[in-house]
């Protein structure tokens, strides 16, 4: 064969290799894309996103939405080829796969940690709008989580209310550590809690039952988790997780399913807000969209795969976008053509915002980036 037919051949069968080996090899990465949109003025599901009884609320047009994004599973690694074809587009973002789903970490355990991150910002969401409109906003020390096999397990629920270490009322979470460390491991302490009865009906809700002593042995610290810290091994626990739980003079309901993580925060505030005001209407008519994590005070903070939503945004027809500051930066990289970045550090600046787009003034946005 001659030599130049050979080295022919050799340099084929070699692409053939390497692109065999880019299509079998699986790299650790994850994609991520635009996901739904959902207005919190609006419905799901034949069911209003934000519902509120107790209250007059009042009807709003125009949009408030929502953003996500979709996620590839745990599992998921995709092909050197496909991770490649996903960086050349607009609307795919390939990060590192522990990015999104810390080492060991399945499905189920970021399903699981959505749902609670979700809760969360539902709950910081009525508290910040709340605040917002006056609204006097209550506090309730509660049980939040129990840790398996501990001293409370069976005794002490997610969701019990608080009232008295040993007699003493308590309505801090240092307090509850303090009264239950003073005592020697082995020893019990005693609970008075208003347990939270779950709905029989189906509905999943829950209502306060009867306030009552529960009686619950302590163990060492290091009994149930051998990590901890050599201050607090030999510390009395008894395997609670203790925080504050929001009360409010009336009901809101936030109705979406499948959705988690924080991200929300702000619209669902902002529609709780519009809901809330008499005339409503905060968005003039218009389409507006956003993300952002709020906290109780009303403070915006950022999210990831903020450009995978402003494609989403877009896509659903929206006009402006609510941007959280510290995301601007990569915001800006790539705006969707029509869409109008409004940077955003809290829920009153928000408002301010849609004040001036009902009003017409929107050159006076807060740009993003200023």
């Amino acid at each position: 064969m001659p030599r130049r037919s050979a080295t022919m051949l050799a340099a084929t069968l070699l692409l053939i290799a390497l692109l065999c080996v880019s299509v079998l090899m699986k790299v650790p990465y994850t994609e991520m894309s635009p996901g739904p949109t959902y207005n919190t003025l609006g419905e799901q599901g034949g069911k209003p996103v934000i519902t509120i009884t107790g209250h007059d609320s009042y009807r709003a047009s125009g949009h408030l939405n929502m953003t996500t994004v979709q996620v590839t599973g745990a599992k998921y690694e995709p092909s050197l080829v496909n991770a490649v074809i996903g960086w050349m587009r607009d609307d795919v973002l390939v990060v590192p796969h522990d990015n999104v789903y810390p080492k060991g970490q399945s499905d189920a355990d970021a399903k699981k940690q959505n749902a609670e991150e979700f809760a969360s910002s539902e709950d910081s969401a009525r508290t910040a709008a709340l605040k917002q409109l006056g609204v006097p906003v209550g506090n309730e020390l509660i049980v939040k989580s129990v840790t398996a096999g501990a001293p409370a397990e069976g005794r002490l629920h997610a969701g019990d209310q608080i009232v008295a270490v040993d007699g003493a009322a308590v309505d801090s979470v240092d307090q509850v550590v303090a009264a239950v460390t003073k005592h020697k491991p082995g020893e019990s302490v005693v609970f008075t809690v208003v347990p939270r009865v779950k709905d029989t009906s189906g509905n999943g809700s829950a209502t306060p039952g009867a306030k009552t002593d529960v009686t619950v042995p302590t163990v060492r610290a290091k009994d149930l988790d051998p990590k901890a810290p050599a201050e607090r091994a030999e510390l009395a626990v008894v395997g609670i997780g203790t925080g504050i739980r929001h009360t409010y003079p009336f009901q809101i309901d936030i109705g979406l399913q499948d959705v988690g993580g924080p991200s929300a925060g702000l619209m669902f505030s902002l529609g709780i807000v519009d809901k809330l005001t008499p005339g409503g209407d905060l968005t003039g008519g218009k389409f507006v969209a956003g993300t952002g994590t709020i906290d109780d005070d009303g403070k915006v903070g950022p999210i990831g795969g903020i450009s995978m939503k402003l494609i989403a945004a877009r896509d659903a027809g929206a006009q402006y976008f609510f941007t959280p500051s510290s995301n601007c930066a990569e915001a800006t990289k790539n705006v969707p053509s029509g869409l109008t970045l409004i940077k955003t550090d809290t829920l009153d600046g928000a408002l301010k915002s849609l004040e001036q787009i009902r009003s017409g003034q929107t050159s006076a946005l807060p740009s993003c980036p200023e």
